[in-house]
This record gives structure tokens, C-alpha cells and sequence, in this order.
């Protein structure tokens, strides 16, 4: 949830959540449910749409390697849209445990031969319909004929993503994320109503692994494999820039001296556009080379979260034209249980070699609670006056108490612009 308010704050005022709570506005006008951050209150599917658009803006969110992808941007704001005031915490974190579980689950159990594509958009409406439904304590046979339903109208993503045909991934259709959740929310809505689809939509090995989605379940928590981000990008990048910032710091090359930087990854992220002359927001998120120099050149705040000023600096624009991506059989082997990336820098006076890296925030290397808290402050602290960062701390704490209500307080009032 901290993390998500995190996302959701650096994201707001970017080009698509604004168009996204446009949108929801004259769509889904009327409703109690709390648009986030705007002071106003849509119905919930609307208000989910809009959140959901927000938080998976700049790439920030949280996601999950077993999944390969974000979990997050889907689940938590279709929760909150279905919480009503007054709930009980544990009903809100049950359902956002629950939404977790079955996406992650459903999305490991997907046959690639069969389902080509691998964005988050094809699989979170089963997480959004599972944090709803156990937040209103929908009947199972009504909850089955949601996931049918949402199983055959979700986003298909045959085109977009770094597994989709198009190649010009810089758009804000990106991952289909926001709506899933229309599709998750529609569909329970429809179930209620006796609206059915396919049964056995999950059934079928040569798409679902039935025992995947199945195995430990109640046992075993996929919610704890889940990672945070620390730079506002595709996580595919994100091993790369912490390679060459321990390259430079180490070895303490001079920007100047540097003729040629040779990132060795594993194939799926040599499928992003990886322009070296991103022109918006989201040619950033999924440029490789853009995304290394500028951490490399502006230092690693500069993606905590991305800012448009980037794309028109000279020093960044060079360095990322002398940045080449290329596959490595070794890494590729390892993908997707890790995401890996080494970093060969060439000067006049010969190369330099990092480690084989895996990015922080993973499992294995978590950004902590306190981590998670700095990110917060450090990511809001130009966009939120010092008393509201003070106010959102005070109810992540209280969240983690028991009490929900002043964090949902905070969400529900107009941002206000300040900080430093």
C-alpha cells in the first residue's frame, strides 16, 4: 500500500493518468468511491480505472517475476474501490492478499505456446475480481463466473509490449493494466446479475497449468516474492543501471572518458524499443540505453521517479547513443526467475567489467520497510507540501496497525503541489 501511494503520487499528473480520470469522469460520473489524490468521488469501476492509471504511469509499481509483471496497479485500487468506510482492515488486506495470490498464480500458469503475449493486462482482472469479491463477500459460484468472464474480455495485448508485435512500445496503452480492472469489476458486476462464461476457461494445459495456479495454495504466499522498484522503469532495465553505477563508482571513470558502454542481458530486454532518442515519458520507461545514461550522467534520483526534463538533455542524449544492448545466452538461461544484466565500459585506457548484477528490491535483495519510506519522501518531495508527506507517513503506520481510514483520508483529498 505505501508503495502504491508512492507510484500513485508520481504518476498523477502525467499525460495518461490525466486522460485516464478525464475519461472516467464523463464515463463513469456518480459514486462514493474516492479518486484518488483529485478530491472528487467516481463510481468504482471508474475510480478503480482512474487509480489504476495513475499508479501504472511511470512504471513504478511493484511487480513479480513468476508473473513478469504488476499485480499491484491492478489489485489494490479495485480494493479500495470496493472497501467501504467503516470496513474492517483485515476484510481490506484479505482481499488485497487474495488479489495478489490468484493473479500471480493464473499468470505463472500461462503456456507461452499458446499465449503469446505476457503483459499484465491479459491476467489482473482475476486479481481485481478476487480482492473484490472477498471484500464483498461474493458467493464462490458468483466469483468463478467473473473470471470466466473477465478470462474472455480482458485485454488480449497481441500488439503491444515488449512480447507484442508492435514495435513502438512508447505508448500509453502499454501493459493494459487500467483496464483489466474495468474488465474484473464489470465482470463480478455481471455475475451478481447471473451473466456466465466459460467454466472451464483455465481447464486447459495446452493455455492454464491447472496445478500451477492450484500448488500450495493457502500454504505457500506469492505475495512475499513480490518486488519494489527503485528507478520509474521497466524492471527489465533496472539490473543494467545498478551494474553501471557500481562500474563508475568503482573504477571511478570520468563521463568523459567513456567511448562505448556494452550492456550484456538477457533477451527480453533487448525487445524493448530501447530508443536512444526517447521523444515522451514512456519511450523513457522502456529505452535501456537512456535509462543508463541518464543514472549514469544525472545520478540514480534521476529516475526516483523519471522526469521530461531528461529527454532534452545533451549530456544524457549523448551518452546514450554510445550505449549497445546485446543478448547473452548465460543471462538468458536464467530468465525469467532472475533478471540479470553485466556492464563492460570502454575508455581510452581499456574496459572495465561488472559483476553479473540482479536488481535491488527483488526477494532476495528487498527494499526494506524503511527503504519503502524513503522512496516515498524522496520520489514526493517536489510534488507534496511537507504536512501532507507527514500526513500519508502517519496512516501508513496506522495502516499497519489495524486502522485504515487516515490513509484512505489522505487519498481521498486534492494534492496539493510543494516540497523542495
Amino acid at each position: 500500500m505505501a508503495d502504491a501511494v508512492t507510484a500513485t503520487v508520481t504518476g498523477y499528473s502525467s499525460e495518461a493518468a490525466s486522460a485516464c480520470r478525464a475519461a472516467a469522469a464523463t464515463l463513469f460520473a456518480g459514486g462514493v468511491s474516492p479518486l484518488w489524490l483529485a478530491g472528487c468521488s467516481l463510481g468504482p469501476v471508474g475510480a478503480a480505472f482512474a487509480n489504476s492509471a495513475a499508479m501504472s504511469a511511470l512504471d513504478y509499481d511493484d511487480g513479480h517475476r513468476r508473473a513478469r509483471g504488476h499485480p499491484g496497479a491492478a489489485v489494490i485500487p479495485a480494493a479500495l474501490a470496493a472497501f467501504a468506510d467503516g470496513g474492517e482492515a483485515d476484510d481490506l488486506i484479505a482481499g488485497i492478499v487474495a488479489g495478489y495470490e490468484i493473479s500471480i498464480r493464473i499468470a505463472a500458469a500461462q503456456n507461452p505456446a499458446s499465449i503469446k503475449t505476457r503483459q499484465s493486462g491479459r491476467w489482473t482482472a482475476f486479481g481485481a475480481i478476487a480482492a473484490a469479491a472477498l471484500i464483498g463477500r461474493a458467493r464462490a459460484n458468483v466469483t468463478a463466473s467473473a473470471m470466466a468472464i473477465a478470462g474472455c474480455w480482458s485485454p488480449n495485448q497481441e500488439a503491444n509490449g515488449s512480447s507484442g508485435y508492435a514495435r513502438r512500445t512508447g505508448n500509453h496503452a502499454k501493459e493494459g493494466i487500467p483496464w483489466s480492472v474495468v474488465t474484473g469489476l464489470t465482470s463480478l458486476e455481471l455475475a451478481h446479475r447471473g451473466f456466465t462464461g466459460p467454466g472451464d476457461l483455465l481447464d486447459h494445459a495446452a493455455y492454464y497449468d491447472p496445478a500451477t495456479v492450484l500448488e500450495g495454495l493457502g500454504e505457500r504466499w506469492d505475495i512475499l516474492g513480490v518486488y519494489f522498484k527503485p528507478y520509474s522503469c521497466c524492471r527489465y532495465i533496472h539490473p543494467a543501471i545498478d551494474a553501471a553505477l557500481r562500474l563508475l563508482e568503482d573504477h571511478r571513470i570520468r563521463l568523459g572518458d567513456i567511448e562505448n558502454i556494452q550492456v550484456r542481458t538477457f533477451e527480453w530486454a533487448n525487445r524493448l524499443q530501447n530508443s536512444h532518442e526517447p521523444t515522451n515519458l514512456v519511450e523513457i520507461q522502456y529505452s535501456l540505453p537512456f535509462c543508463v545514461a541518464a543514472a549514469l550522467c544525472k545520478g540514480a534520483q534521476s529516475l526516483s521517479p523519471i522526469d521530461e526534463r531528461l529527454l532534452h538533455d545533451p549530456d544524457v542524449r549523448r551518452l546514450a547513443a554510445r550505449v549497445d544492448v546485446v543478448s547473452a545466452p548465460n543471462l538468458d538461461r536464467r530468465f525469467p526467475a532472475e533478471t540479470l544484466a553485466q556492464v563492460i565500459i570502454q575508455t581510452p585506457g581499456g574496459s572495465a567489467s561488472s559483476d553479473i548484477v540482479s536488481p535491488r528490491g527483488d526477494a532476495g535483495d528487498p527494499l526494506t520497510w524503511n527503504g519503502l519510506f524513503e522512496k516515498f519522501r524522496i520520489s514526493t518531495a517536489r510534488l507534496l507540501e511537507e504536512e501532507c508527506q507527514l500526513d500519508f507517513l502517519v496512516g501508513f503506520e496506522r495502516l499497519r496497525a489495524g486502522d485504515p481510514q487516515p490513509l484512505i483520508a489522505c487519498l481521498k483529498k486534492p494534492m496539493r503541489a510543494g516540497g523542495s
